[in-house]
């Protein structure tokens, strides 16, 4: 298994099938906090919800698709990154995040998609990645601002949470920007 060290006592690996009993435990502790702001498949109740979102990944990762990566901080699942959509044919992805609040403010998802962003473009020569958010999440689009995408529009009340329609950002980052940018 590899693993990338992020600073800051933290780093970056597969979060594989193996992990779901950790997996269950950090979303008890980031349920409610990342709830609003992500697909609600993605958030489970219970380790068999938990194994069944990293069989999701994991089956997909197999046919060249979406990936799950998971920041460890002191040896403590306090996240992760991930490419929603993966399509090497059509040369672009989708690439998200969450992390616990403990977790928050040390730049751990700037670098960690950094990094997904750099293999992306650099290893498998895909050509545009995208960042989806609600345009109320503030934090979110700070880190793909961070990241040098640029805000390309808005697609009004696509994101239903609660009962209510919320608008979505659409970031995207091309290739020669990501390498013009020296990261």
């Amino acid at each position: 298994m590899f693993s990338v060290s992020l600073g800051d006592a933290a780093r970056l690996g597969p979060l594989e099938v193996w992990h779901a009993e950790e997996f269950a435990g950090h979303l008890d502790r980031a349920r409610e906090h990342i709830r609003p702001w992500v697909g609600p498949a993605f958030v489970t109740d219970d380790i068999q919800g938990a194994r069944a979102t990293l069989e999701r990944y994991a089956a997909r990762q197999a046919g060249d698709g979406a990936r799950l990566y998971g920041i460890w901080r002191a040896e403590t699942l306090v996240g992760g990154v991930m490419f929603t959509d993966f399509d090497a044919a059509f040369g672009t992805c989708e690439i998200g995040c969450w992390l616990e609040p403990s977790a928050e403010g040390h730049g751990l998802i700037t670098r960690a998609c950094g990094l997904l962003l750099d293999w992306a473009f650099t290893t498998r020569g895909l050509h545009r990645a995208e960042w989806h958010c609600r345009a109320d999440n503030d934090r979110s689009a700070a880190v793909a601002a961070r990241l040098g995408m640029t805000l390309e529009g808005v697609r009004r009340e696509a994101w239903p949470y609660a009962g209510v329609r919320h608008d979505k950002q659409v970031w995207a980052v091309l290739a020669p920007e990501w390498r013009a940018s020296g990261r």
